[in-house]
C-alpha cells in the first residue's frame, strides 16, 4: 500500500488562488467560505487562521492581488515608456482574473497595492514626468475603465456564454490606442 502523502499546509497563498479559481470560474457571488474550504479539503473555519476577518479580509487580499502590480524600473527610461509598462502589467492582472474586477475597482488601495502605487509614483518621477501622482490617477483610472469595457464586450460577465477569456483582439487594440492618447495628453 502507498504511502499516504501529507496535506499540502493551509497558507495565505493557497486560499488567495483557491479563492481567484471559484471567483474566476463560477464567479464572485459564488465565492463563499464553506464552498472555498470544500476547494482547500479544510473545514471553512481553518481559513479563518489566515484571514481573521474572513470574508472582508478575503475580498480586501484578492482586490489586493490583482492590482498589486510591480514594474521593474530597467523597462524603460522615459516616463512614458514606465507608464506603458506599468499599463500593460496592470491591464493584464486585471484580465487574468476577471472574476474579481468589480473588487479592483471598488476597493481602496491597501497593502501591497498602495505600497506599489507609490513605487510607481516614485518610478514616474525620477524618469520625469511633470506631475507622476496625476500621471498614476489617470493611468489606473484609464486601466480599470478599460478592463471594464473589454470585459464586458468579450461576453465573459454573462452566465449562459461559453466565453473563457475576457481578453478580445479588440480590446487590445483599443487600449493600446487609449493608451496612447493618455499618455500624450499626460506629457502636454
Amino acid at each position: 500500500m502507498p504511502a499516504k502523502r501529507p496535506p499540502v499546509p493551509l497558507s495565505r497563498e493557497r486560499i488567495i488562488d483557491a479563492a481567484l479559481h471559484i471567483a474566476d470560474g463560477q464567479g464572485l457571488r459564488r465565492l463563499t467560505m464553506r464552498r472555498l474550504g470544500d476547494a482547500l479539503q479544510v473545514e471553512a473555519m481553518a481559513i479563518y487562521h489566515h484571514l481573521p476577518r474572513g470574508k472582508d479580509a478575503l475580498m480586501d487580499a484578492l482586490a489586493e492581488h490583482v492590482t498589486a502590480v510591480t514594474v521593474d524600473p530597467a523597462a524603460g527610461t522615459t516616463w512614458q515608456d514606465r507608464a506603458r509598462a506599468w499599463a500593460r502589467a496592470s491591464r493584464a492582472a486585471l484580465l487574468e482574473h476577471p472574476g474579481v474586477l468589480s473588487l479592483a475597482l471598488t476597493k481602496p488601495p491597501k497593502g501591497s497595492a498602495l505600497i506599489a502605487i507609490g513605487e510607481h509614483t516614485e518610478q514616474l518621477r525620477e524618469a520625469g514626468a511633470g506631475d507622476p501622482a496625476g500621471a498614476v490617477r489617470a493611468l489606473r483610472a484609464y486601466v480599470f475603465g478599460s478592463v471594464a469595457v473589454e470585459v464586458q464586450q468579450s461576453g465573459w460577465a454573462d452566465p449562459d456564454a461559453e466565453v473563457r477569456d475576457a481578453r478580445t483582439a479588440e480590446g487590445e487594440r483599443d487600449f493600446e490606442h487609449g493608451l496612447d492618447a493618455l499618455i500624450a495628453g499626460l506629457g502636454g
